[in-house]
């Protein structure tokens, strides 16, 4: 169904000050997909996991060009189709379920006009047909309330549940096949296992052919017949699942596969609480519904306090809640020893640099119109009144930290990888010097290798 043989993929690079220079993103890889099967396309970020996934559809983001090799989709190479018999395959032949769906919903258009709207543009089903296919899709993927929850909007529903709902939208036309840019990213652990036995299910029962991207070993295991592993554009391994988890060839494998949690003895600590809340209640504005409910938690100096639970459990709104982004209806946040103002613009200047947040979805984090180094520079200008080359300097020292090196500092958003626009994230944290660190999810978008550098940072930091 698919077969993609030697594909090149380059970009151009626009150095301040210096001549634009191309850039290599892809080179020299080749698969095919037979129908109903599923590839697991691995590697660390930045390895062009994402920009072959694109490629599959013949699009590339912004300068970024397909300059070799063949895409043939049912025999066909569809580089050679034209712009209009690329319209009429988006969204209809191939599919696309995006990172982070947070940034690929329209926030005014409720959830079912989202997810059907590309049958009904196709001409694939009538209204009512779409309607009825979402509705199932939706059950199917463990959705709450299926029959309603179309009637959303996309801030209605957990970052859980939207990755779910775009899941739906992409399976929703029938197509022949499906791009699975890192769709659990945002899940719990529980519904996770739901929602890839869902996807492996409707990939069987439709005979759909799927690529599935990730970082994470575990995932493409559960969900794959055959895994490609990638570094830095280039093919690593390639084979079948059981053959790559239990017998790897190549040393960047077996070090993936290696990757295992450890345990960290509790670290005894001393002193009074930084962070107190005691018997918060919150509800979102315009609702009587309790989202928490007499919430009370003490962190003392030196502690990690982990959250856990399912998606829409609350966890986020905790965190929002403490850093004032939603003020508490009930109950009081006391840190490092005076008590908080509960909504954001009441708090002092150091309350706001002593606490700091990462949040989950990097994509929504970061303005698109700001290179990284304005990005993370932001906070060291405002809290401390650095400027100019001093910024530029500590940026760059910063980056070193997160493991981005040089190259970064004058590239938007747009030009980083998933994980990569996570890690600028850690690092403006990081620029303000705060006391207390939340970290919503902060390596969902990381491969193995580099969430354990990430955890590892913020430990030592701490």
């Amino acid at each position: 169904m698919l077969e993609i043989r030697d594909l090149r993929i380059e970009a151009t690079a626009y150095p301040p000050g210096e001549p634009a220079r191309e850039l290599t993103l892809v080179e020299g890889v080749s698969f095919s997909l037979k129908k109903g099967e599923v590839l697991g396309l691995i590697g660390e970020s930045g390895a062009g996991k994402s920009t072959i996934g694109l490629a599959a559809m013949a699009y590339g983001r912004g300068g970024v060009r397909i300059t070799g090799g063949e895409i043939r989709l049912n025999g066909r190479d569809i580089r050679q189709g034209g712009a209009r018999a690329l319209r009429a395959l988006r969204g209809r032949e191939v599919t696309y379920v995006a990172q982070s769906a947070a940034a690929a919903f329209n926030p005014a258009k409720r959830l079912m006009e989202q997810v059907i709207e590309t049958t009904l543009h196709h001409g694939l089903a009538t209204r009512r047909e779409a309607e009825t296919r979402a509705t199932q899709l939706f059950r199917a993927l463990s959705l709450p309330e299926p029959e309603t929850i179309g009637r959303r909007y996309p801030h209605q529903v957990s970052g859980g549940q939207l990755q779910r709902v775009m899941t739906a939208m992409a399976l929703c036309p029938h197509p022949d096949l499906v791009i699975f840019d890192e769709p659990t990213t945002a899940l719990d652990v529980t519904t996770q296992i739901e929602v890839l036995a869902a996807i492996k299910q409707a990939i069987r029962q439709t005979g759909v052919a799927a690529l599935y991207i990730t970082h994470d070993l575990a995932v493409v295991a559960q969900v794959s017949d055959h895994i490609l592993v990638l570094k830095a554009g280039q093919m690593v391994e390639y084979g079948p699942v059981q053959q790559i988890i239990e017998a790897p060839q190549m040393d960047y494998t077996r070090e993936l596969v290696s990757v295992r949690k450890v345990d960290h003895p509790e670290q005894p600590s001393r002193g009074e609480p930084v962070l107190s809340v005691a018997g918060v209640t919150a509800r979102y504005p315009g609702t009587k519904l309790d989202v928490l409910k007499d919430i009370s938690v003490d962190l003392l100096p030196g502690q990690t306090l982990a959250v856990v639970g399912e998606s829409g459990s609350g966890k986020s709104t905790l965190a929002r809640v403490i850093t004032g982004l939603l003020p508490a209806a009930k109950g009081s946040i006391s840190f490092a020893g005076r008590v908080l103002a509960p909504a954001l613009a009441q708090r002092s200047k150091d309350d706001l640099r002593e606490l700091q947040m990462i949040y989950q979805m990097a994509d929504v984090a970061m303005n698109p119109r700001q290179t990284v180094g304005t990005i993370i520079g932001r906070p060291l200008e405002f809290y401390f009144g650095i400027t100019g080359a001093a910024r530029r300097e500590r940026v760059q020292e910063l980056l070193d930290q997160i493991e981005m090196g040089e190259g970064y500092l004058d590239r938007y958003p747009a030009e980083l990888s998933g994980g990569q626009k996570q890690r600028v994230c850690i690092a403006r944290a990081l620029a303000a010097k705060p006391r207390l660190i939340i970290c919503d999810e902060v390596t969902s978008a990381l491969d193995p290798l580099v969430a354990a550098g990430i955890l590892k940072l913020l430990l030592d930091l701490q």
